[in-house]
């Protein structure tokens, strides 16, 4: 944004102060200069030039060979304007000018064989507008050799400030200027308003009615009458021209100098050419084309915020007027625009449309509710002084729900150990009473802070400290000689992820990472999704409820590019509603987890002069899945339960379990899912939930001496009823078995027609030792034999060979 800074000199008395001052103070509290033009600097060699003679150039047609004096010389200059005249004041560039649009220097050339000693210039060429018909003709009274910057009053400084999305009060010209005045410890001074109402009520002349209250909170008018279209006076002009607007006419003009004096943008109806002299607020209910002031016809969404007279619509609220409702050369009467509208509400819309303007970008950043009124006032004042027009009497201003100003605590002891130093309380007070701010004293130690509407950043009292800090300047923060630091153990938050991902590089898989925003396809493919509020586009508009879906993408995108082999990994948050909600409206509405994602995918191992071709397999993901495990839990026992029941996404699928506790699911991904993705070949993945890995207590490592004594290892195999699980089997042999029972592990599972129908065959090996002695085969079989009957009755289990 750029700020004059003459401009500024109207709000706050900087005598005394340097630009270069002002730059640095501005940039060290926030709002930081970007580029600094000094027009002192940039024109100081252009003066007055008068044109004692011309004649046409010997050999061009369109060239004219001049004799230009700067009072004290006169120089040849060849000029190609048509409308350079004798007698005519200009404005001369001597050799050894630099030129601002196109910065280049003035030297001594020949053009077609005449010498040429300077350059008469064009206003482009200066920069201070785009015209280029011709040369730039000054009064007959001004004097040669007269700098340039003093009579056209080119003496300003020009900032180009940066301003962060969170300061929408620092978009204005009394905006910067009300931190310099904190900043120097100055006055500000605001525009006084004297407002010379007629007899003609504002009442009987318009009307306003808000439709839509949630996204136009606040809308303020007042009417002008009997106003008159022409050039705005030089002062004016000047102003904008010097932050790089062109000039239109007085009316509009008038809007765009009260939008850059205060931040407020504005909007000048022509009440006559409004049906019903009546302005309404709504939002569009279905799609609908819309011609706006630059005569593009426009395709608005529903729920675009629009402003409507009786008949039809006539602006796209807080983003563009429209063409049916422009200030034309014989308008007399205007209903002046000055609202408060839903940052968001806009900003969509002017995503939407791809249309950004100078409004718009005010009011998707906030402007200030409280303002409205003088933004209107102070336009109504100005058309009053300079379009000639009559105030109506009264005013309409539409505020159904007031936008309170927020009281916050302050503690001084809570600044000092913020910020590490100590500020006074009378400085604390001076500083954010400067900044706009109402202090009230509760006690020694705590004020109570009324925080303005236009600054919608400062929510906390950290926030307050924060202005306490920039304004009090970081230069003049004390130093430290020395710092002590406690000695202690550090709490690394990443240090478990980062363990996981060297644990999965070392199985050999690479690490894929994915964009949390889906489709809402994808999105709800693996759970219960999220719209998001103001997405970028449809193809991010919906949080992932699982790594799945993106991890499916990654895979679809390497096969069309020839990559078929895949392992990978992907640690990343997911998003899902809680059952029974359908939209957030609190924290308590969502749940979001941390998932670890394995995918495998193609040919394991291909095919060599020493091996054969093996394709990547259920179990392939299962060694992977418990590999992983085991380096994570040590020794707590991964339990796997195998389930070839109908699910949404697997073919048949295994869940990863210790103690009891759910850790992650997967298998073979269905073909109708990867169908979706245009993936024609299987792939396993298996996710988990790292929160509750994180839960698990891990011993630590210790040293274990070995087994002096031998140990029996006894195996039997039973055929059991197809619905039966090997856990439950395994849990039964666990619990009757007699403590020298150390180990039971299952080793075949076998399914055959032979078995008999809905039949499967489970072998499981039995490890018995004891630490003490060596055991007896009587004990052991005693134990062995009781066992092979307790499974063959609690199971209905007939025992094999």
């Amino acid at each position: 944004m750029k700020i004059s800074l003459n401009w500024l000199k109207q709000y706050i008395d900087l005598e005394g102060i340097s630009s270069k001052d002002i730059v640095h103070k501005l940039t060290m509290s926030g709002l930081e200069v970007e580029e600094v033009i000094d027009q002192n600097k940039l024109f100081e060699k252009f003066v007055v030039g008068f044109v004692t003679d011309k004649e046409k150039h010997p050999n061009a047609d369109r060239l004219s060979v001049c004799k230009v004096s700067d009072g004290s010389e006169t120089f040849q200059v060849i000029c190609g304007a048509p409308n350079v005249e004798r007698g005519q004041k200009v404005v001369f560039a001597p050799i050894g000018t630099l030129i601002p649009n196109g910065n280049f220097k003035i030297k001594k050339t020949k053009i077609r064989g005449v010498e040429s000693h300077g350059m008469i210039c064009a206003e482009d060429e200066l920069g201070v507008s785009e015209d280029h018909s011709g040369i730039m003709v000054l009064d007959a009274d001004s004097e040669e050799g007269t700098p340039i910057t003093k009579v056209l009053g080119l003496n300003d400084v020009i900032m180009e400030i940066a301003v962060t999305p969170n300061r929408p009060d620092a978009l204005s010209h009394i905006g910067v200027a009300r931190d310099l005045a904190a900043l120097f410890n100055k006055k500000l001074k605001i525009h006084e308003l004297s407002l010379d109402e007629s007899n003609d009520d504002i009442n009987s002349l318009a009307s306003i009615k808000i439709e839509d209250e949630l996204n136009c909170p606040r809308y303020s008018s007042r009417v002008v009458t009997d106003i008159k279209i022409e050039e705005s006076p030089d002062w004016l002009k000047h102003r904008l021209k010097s932050i790089g607007l062109r000039p239109i006419n007085n009316i509009v003009d008038i809007t765009n100098f009260v939008m850059h004096e205060c931040g407020q943008p504005l909007h000048a109806f022509d009440l006559d050419r409004l049906n019903g002299k009546i302005i309404i607020i709504k939002s569009t209910k279905t799609k609908t084309r819309f011609t706006t002031l630059d005569s593009k016809e426009r395709e608005l969404a529903p729920g675009t915020l629009m402003i409507c007279d009786a008949e039809k619509d006539v602006a796209i609220a807080g983003v563009m007027g429209g063409e049916n409702s422009e200030i034309y050369d014989d308008t007399k009467n205007v209903l002046i625009e000055s609202a408060y509208f839903n940052p968001s509400s806009i900003r969509k819309t002017s995503k939407h449309l791809q249309l950004s303007t100078d409004a718009s970008y005010r009011f998707e950043r906030g402007t200030d509710p409280g303002n409205t009124m003088y933004a209107a006032e102070r336009t109504a004042q100005l058309l009053m002084e300079i379009a000639g027009g009559k105030i109506a009497k009264g005013s309409i201003d539409i505020y159904p729900k007031i936008i309170k100003e927020l009281e916050l605590k302050l503690r001084l002891s809570r600044v000092s150990k913020i910020l590490g130093f100590d500020v006074s309380k009378e400085n604390t007070i001076t500083i954010l009473t400067d900044l706009g701010f109402t202090i009230d004293e509760i006690s020694d130690d705590e004020l109570n802070v009324t925080v303005p509407t236009f600054r919608p950043d400062v929510e906390r009292e950290v926030d307050l400290i924060e202005e306490i800090a920039r304004i009090f300047g970081y230069d003049n923060i004390p130093t430290i000689p020395k710092i002590s630091i406690p000695l202690g153990a550090k709490q690394d938050e990443t240090s478990f992820t980062d363990h996981l991902k060297e644990y999965a590089n070392s199985l050999g898989l690479f690490e894929m990472i994915n964009n949390p925003l889906q489709l809402e396809s994808l999105a709800k493919l693996t759970g219960r999704a999220i719209l998001v509020s103001n997405p970028q586009s449809m193809d991010m508009a919906y949080l992932r409820t699982s790594l799945l879906s993106g991890a499916l993408s990654v895979v679809s995108r390497n096969l069309n590019k020839g990559e078929k082999n895949l392992e990978l990994f992907e640690i990343g948050n997911v998003f899902n509603l809680y059952k029974g909600k359908n939209t957030v409206n609190s924290f308590d509405d969502y749940v979001e987890d941390e998932q670890f994602i394995f995918v495998l995918t193609g040919k394991k191992t291909e095919r060599e002069w020493y091996s054969e071709e093996k394709d990547y397999d259920f179990f392939d993901l299962k060694g992977i899945v418990n590999t992983f495990m085991e380096k994570i839990s040590l020794d707590n026992v991964l339990n796997d339960s195998y389930y070839t029941i109908d699910n949404s996404i697997y073919d048949y699928c295994f869940t990863g379990n210790i103690k009891d506790q759910l850790i992650g699911l997967g298998g073979k991904v269905k073909s109708s899912v990867l169908k979706q993705f245009d993936i024609d070949q299987d792939v396993f993945c298996f996710e988990m939930n790292l929160g509750k890995l994180k839960e698990i207590t891990v011993p630590e490592k210790s040293y274990n001496e070995l087994l002096k004594y031998p140990k029996v290892v006894r195996d039997f195999a039973f055929i059991f009823d197809k619905a039966i699980k090997f856990e439950e089997v395994q849990n039964l042999i666990q619990k009757k078995g007699s403590k020298l029972l150390k180990d039971v592990k299952v080793f075949d599972i076998f399914e055959s027609i032979d078995l008999g129908k809905d039949k499967k065959s489970m072998a499981f090996q039995l490890e018995y030792f004891d630490e003490e002695r060596t055991l007896t085969e009587e004990e052991v079989e005693k134990d062995f034999s009781n066992l092979i009957k307790l499974v063959s009755k609690g199971f209905n289990a007939k025992l094999r060979g």
